[in-house]
Order: C-alpha cells, then sequence, then structure tokens
C-alpha cells in the first residue's frame, strides 16, 4: 500500500510543482503565491467586470437569467454578499419566465449561499419549500446543499445531542448524493471520500483520492477540494508531513483561484505554528482573515478569530526576542570595537619594539660579519617569520580599517534607523512601525553589504586567490562565480581559512550557515583536491601575495 501511495503521490503533482520536490520547496511557491494574491483577485475582477457587461448588453430574460448564474457561480466562494445578491436577481427573473427548473435552480442558489453565510434558518426554509420531485434532475444540488447546511450546524452545534442529530443528517444526505450522482464522477468522488473519512477508513479514501487527482485538468478550485480532502485522510492517519503537504498544494490551488471561502491555509497556519514557524504561520492566519472578511464569510471568521490572537501572541513576543537579540548585537559590537582599539595599541607597539630589534640586530651583524655563516640559517628563520608578521599586520590593519569604518557606518545608520521609527511613533503611525520593525529588510541589506566589503577586502589582500586555489582542484565547478559576485558561499569559507579561522562554528557563525553546511563545503573542497587531501587545507594557507 505504501509503495502504492508514492507513485499516486509523484503523478499526482500539477505540472507547475514537478520541480518541487518537497514541502519546504512547496511552501516557497506558497509565500509568493500569498504575496501575489492581489494578481489573482484583479484576474477574478477583470472576469466578473465582463459578465456584468454582458449582463447590461442582455436583451432577453433567458440571456439575463443565464448570466446572473454565472456571475452567481464566481462570487459563491469569492464574495458571498455578491452572490446572495446574484442569486436573489436571478429569482426575480426566473419568476418572470415562470419556468419550474429555473425556479427551483434560483431557489437552491438562493439556500447554498445562504448556508455559505451562515444564515441556516433562512437557507432550510427555502430548501423545506423547494419540491424537488418537480425537478429531478436537480437532486444532486438539492441533496449537496442540505449535506452542506447539515454539516456546518453540526459544527458549531451549541450540544452534544443536536451535534450528533446534525450528523445523523448530514450522513443520511451523503448517502443520497452516492445514490444520485455518477459512480466516477468528481461528485461522487468527493462524498465518498468524505463518507470514508467520516467513516476513518482512511486508507480506502486515499486510494479513492489519490487516483482522481491526476485526472483534474483545468479546474483549480477543484483541485483544492481534492487537495484538501487528501490532507484530512492523512490527518485521520496521524501523517502530519504529508498532511501539511496536501495542505500546501490546496491552499495554492485556492488562491490561485482567486477563492476566499476556504479552510486549508488556515489548517495550515496552525500547523506551522504548532511546528514554531511563526512567521510563516502569522502571515497565513492574517491572509486568511483578510480572506475570510472580504468574502464575509461568517463562520470562517469566527473559526480564524479563535486562533488569531493564540499565534498573534507568540509572533509578537518572538519579534520582541529580536529586537532584543538586536541590542544584544549592538552591545557586543561596541565591546569588541573597544577590545579592537587595545588591539591596535597593542600591536602597534609590538611593531615598535620590533623595528628597534631589527635596527640592533643590523648593527650587530656589521660587527659580527665573521660569524654569518654561523647565524645564516637563525636569519633565513627570522626573515620568514618577518613575513608572516608583516602578512598579518598588513591583514589586521586592513581589516581593522575596515572594521572601524563598517561601525561608524552602522552606528549612523542605527540612529538614522532610530530618527526614522521615532518619526512614525511621534506620527501615530502605529502600522508602519509594526512593519518597520517586523521587517528584515533592514538586516539583510546590510548583511549583504557586510559580506560585500570582506569580499572586497579580502580580494584586495589576496588578489590570485581564486587562480591559486583553482590550481589546487581537479576541476573549476566549486569555484564557478555568478554575475556580480566576488567570491561564492565555498570560496568564503576557505578565505576565512585562509584568515586563520579554522573552526567550523565559528565560520558557520560569521557566514550565518550551519556547521554541517560549513563541513559540507570543506568536504567539497578537499574531495576535489589534486593532491592529497588531508594537505587541501595547508596548501590554501600558503596562498598570498607574502608567498615565497
Amino acid at each position: 500500500m505504501n509503495r502504492f501511495f508514492s507513485i499516486v503521490l509523484f503523478l499526482a503533482f500539477p505540472v507547475s510543482l514537478l520541480a518541487q520536490n518537497s514541502t519546504d520547496s512547496l511552501l516557497m511557491v506558497l509565500d509568493q503565491t500569498v504575496e501575489n494574491f492581489q494578481i489573482y483577485s484583479n484576474q477574478k475582477e477583470e472576469k466578473l467586470d465582463q459578465f456584468k457587461a454582458l449582463l447590461k448588453q442582455a436583451s432577453t430574460d433567458n440571456q439575463r437569467y443565464d448570466v446572473c448564474g454565472k456571475l452567481y457561480d464566481e462570487y459563491s466562494a469569492y464574495k458571498s454578499d455578491s452572490a446572495l445578491i446574484y442569486a436573489r436577481k436571478k429569482l426575480q427573473i426566473a419568476e418572470k419566465l415562470n419556468d419550474k427548473r429555473s425556479l427551483t435552480d434560483s431557489r437552491l442558489n438562493l439556500a447554498s449561499i445562504m448556508g455559505i453565510a451562515g444564515m441556516y434558518k433562512e437557507s432550510m426554509d427555502i430548501l423545506n419549500k423547494v419540491n424537488i420531485n418537480e425537478t429531478p434532475d436537480l437532486k444532486a444540488y438539492y441533496f449537496h446543499i442540505y449535506r452542506t447546511v447539515y454539516g456546518f450546524m453540526a459544527d458549531y452545534a451549541a450540544s452534544s445531542q443536536d451535534k450528533i442529530h446534525y450528523e445523523e443528517v448530514t450522513a443520511a444526505f451523503r448517502d443520497s448524493l452516492l445514490i444520485v450522482n455518477a459512480k466516477n464522477s468528481e461528485p461522487h468522488v468527493m462524498v465518498k471520500s468524505d463518507q470514508l473519512i467520516v467513516g476513518k477508513q482512511y486508507d480506502e479514501a486515499l486510494k479513492l483520492l489519490l487516483e482522481y487527482y491526476p485526472t483534474i485538468q483545468e479546474n483549480i478550485h477543484d483541485k483544492a477540494i481534492i487537495a484538501y480532502s487528501i490532507a484530512l485522510a492523512f490527518e485521520g492517519k496521524n501523517d502530519r508531513g504529508l498532511e501539511k503537504h496536501w495542505l500546501v498544494i490546496s491552499a495554492i490551488n485556492d488562491l490561485q483561484s482567486a477563492t476566499k471561502e476556504y479552510i486549508s491555509l488556515r489548517n495550515l497556519a496552525f500547523l506551522l505554528y504548532e511546528d514554531g514557524d511563526l512567521d510563516r504561520a502569522y502571515q497565513y492566519m492574517k491572509r486568511s482573515l483578510d480572506d475570510a472578511l472580504f468574502c464575509n464569510a461568517r463562520l470562517r471568521t469566527y473559526e480564524i478569530s479563535k486562533m488569531m490572537p493564540v499565534i498573534d501572541k507568540a509572533y509578537q513576543q518572538q519579534s520582541k526576542a529580536r529586537q532584543r537579540l538586536m541590542m544584544i548585537t549592538l552591545i557586543s559590537i561596541s565591546i569588541l570595537s573597544l577590545l579592537l582599539m587595545v588591539a591596535v595599541i597593542l600591536v602597534y607597539r609590538q611593531m615598535k619594539k620590533l623595528a628597534v630589534a631589527r635596527k640592533n640586530l643590523n648593527d650587530a651583524n656589521q660587527l659580527l660579519n665573521n660569524l654569518n655563516r654561523e647565524l645564516s640559517a637563525t636569519n633565513i628563520q627570522l626573515e620568514e617569520t618577518n613575513h608572516t608578521l608583516l602578512e598579518a599586520n598588513l591583514i589586521k590593519e586592513v581589516y581593522i580599517g575596515r572594521f572601524m569604518d563598517q561601525c561608524s557606518v552602522y552606528i549612523n545608520k542605527l540612529d538614522e534607523y532610530r530618527r526614522h521609527l521615532h518619526k512614525l511613533s511621534l506620527k501615530g503611525k502605529v502600522d508602519d512601525l509594526l512593519n518597520e520593525i517586523v521587517s528584515t529588510k533592514f538586516i539583510d541589506e546590510e548583511l549583504k553589504e557586510f559580506y560585500a566589503n570582506f569580499d572586497r577586502t579580502f580580494i584586495q589582500l589576496f588578489p590570485d586567490f581564486i587562480e591559486e586555489i583553482s590550481d589546487l582542484l581537479i576541476d573549476d565547478d566549486e569555484i564557478k562565480l555568478k554575475s556580480g559576485e566576488i567570491l561564492n558561499s565555498g570560496l568564503r569559507v576557505f578565505a576565512l581559512i585562509r584568515l586563520g579561522i579554522k573552526d567550523s562554528e565559528k565560520i558557520s557563525f560569521f557566514l550565518r550557515y550551519s556547521v554541517t553546511t560549513i563541513y559540507n563545503f570543506r568536504t567539497k573542497f578537499r574531495n576535489k583536491a589534486k593532491g592529497p587531501r588531508d594537505e587541501f587545507e595547508s596548501k590554501v594557507m600558503q596562498i598570498g601575495t607574502f608567498k615565497k
């Protein structure tokens, strides 16, 4: 069975998502989709405007009836208030046409949208007046609305007794739907899988759904519904990973179809909250709330309102923790600056002492020419030490100078950022102030500039570094640079090693990678070394302008 699921899961991916091979990569697609939600809403509005133009141009009641039906269909999962308006208009036109089927279909539309809007009594009043035997072809729609409304009533029943009753009625209408819908049709698959999931027959439900999902070609709203049902089945199996995976797929299709009345993104947000991914959880829940309010989906708004404060509180606590971390970082930088100043003074004194020692040595050499042979080995050793000291001093001078300049720039930028936040607070722009505090754009830009300064400084000190490290490798795949790059991540690791920072934990802290990632970089380079792999990093240490 597991093998079957693996094969079907692979086939079930839409073409646009074949390149994504994990839930993490799918989450990146969802992030972009959430960010671009307005694009899909605009596309929906353009389609609605086209139908509204057709409605104005309609010359007969039959044409107006058809266009109002299309507008209702488009609005039903997008904006319930507008869907209700067009359902009523459609019913008014049907009354003029005095056609039984049109009247029944219009009343069922009105009952359906009232159920979505939480108007259960009104929805039931309309359904109870419908004589479905006069229009038997609409029985499936009729039973579907009953099942949906009673399902809502079961979810929000005030007592356990009422809940049990509503669930029994829902199950009865579910059975009726299975009879009237064609066996291989989408409604039959959806209702049957719902029945299996309610009955905790999760494997059977997954077999049915995963076989059906790849057959859906263009209707991404249907993909969203089926994907959500698959997620429910995996939830029943306590397979949290695949539940999340299919919730992401469902949410992507919901947003891309401009559906505003949905569940997937909200449920996914809560899973991410439990996993500690508070940034995504907050953004997804906020998007869900905005869409529910836009759609005027009262039940969805109520559901989200119970969860939003919990996630928002955790998100705010995380934001405060980040602010504290930033303050600690600033204090640490200040302390390091003072330590570096002390180090500069000590190095300067040491250099003066070294200069005096060299002068004394030269004087002694003039007086002791007869001892040159005995001292030649010592002189060679001293010269090598001097070259090493000169190189170390130059590196320290250049990086200390750059670091002091960078600290000064950071202090100025932080002061400007502080004044900017102060102005926002004085003007009462709380939303803008919160957005500024939450945004990581400032940190990301400063990190990018910091690494660029590091790269330029390093190449200034070791201009032939890339060519020389290339000579140490069998091929140069690992050191190919993209346009605009001075050093890539792998070269930057060995640049730090060349500067004497060999500890992987320190390198990972500097480059903001995991220790495992740094270890992988070092291993990849060693594996491609021309000579013995154990000597590769020692040869890297010999790269430089002072090498003889």
